[in-house]
């Protein structure tokens, strides 16, 4: 398996953030990057696109040592989802396998987060999460019979970055570091 695609969308996706283009920028040229990797998705390790029974798996697939960027497939089992959380960094995030369910959530004046839409993500598509647009959403599987994927690409090393799970009912948030499922990632350059 060649990761020929993934080494060009480093690259391109590298030399975007070189200019230091505003956010809108990065969300709507990274997008387009994206796009294209997610277009076909023979270039993923199988070793990055495993399933685990009982949680969903975060892959890191590259770390920019700049920290302008990560690279991570996200890897879902039948009826696995997150908490609802938030990331505090700018997201591009595609779909390469499967679908996945994403339902967002909006801060309300007691605390507490409701429901401010949903939409399904299918291979090929793309959305974007950031602070400015919204970032607080809750992700799952929408297959109960398979694996679902989707390939994010983050504004810093996202398994590193200090986030928070959120109560949707009280607003109550608890910090937490989500780190990486894997140990090893993908040799670019084979």
């Amino acid at each position: 398996m060649s990761t020929q695609k993934l080494l060009t969308f480093v690259q391109d996706m590298t030399r975007l953030l070189e200019t230091r283009p505003a956010e809108s920028v990065i969300l709507d040229e990274g997008g387009k990057l994206v796009a294209a990797l997610v277009s076909s998705d023979e270039w993923l390790p199988e070793a990055f696109a495993r399933p685990h029974p009982a949680h969903y798996q975060q892959y890191l697939l590259y770390a920019d040592p700049l920290d302008r960027l990560s690279i991570v497939s996200f890897v879902w089992g039948p009826g696995q989802k997150t908490p609802v959380h938030d990331h505090l960094v700018w997201g591009i995030v595609g779909g390469l396998r499967g679908e996945e369910c994403e339902t967002t959530f909006r801060k309300q004046p007691d605390g507490s987060y409701k429901a401010s839409g949903s939409g399904v993500l299918e291979p090929g598509e793309v959305t974007a999460v950031s602070p400015a647009i919204g970032d607080v959403h809750e992700v799952a599987n929408n297959l109960a019979d398979r694996p679902s994927i989707s390939i994010h690409v983050y504004g810093k090393n996202i398994g590193r970055v200090r986030r928070h799970v959120f109560d949707p009912a009280t607003g109550e948030a608890k910090s937490f570091v989500s780190g990486y499922s894997n140990d090893v990632v993908p040799n670019l350059w084979h």
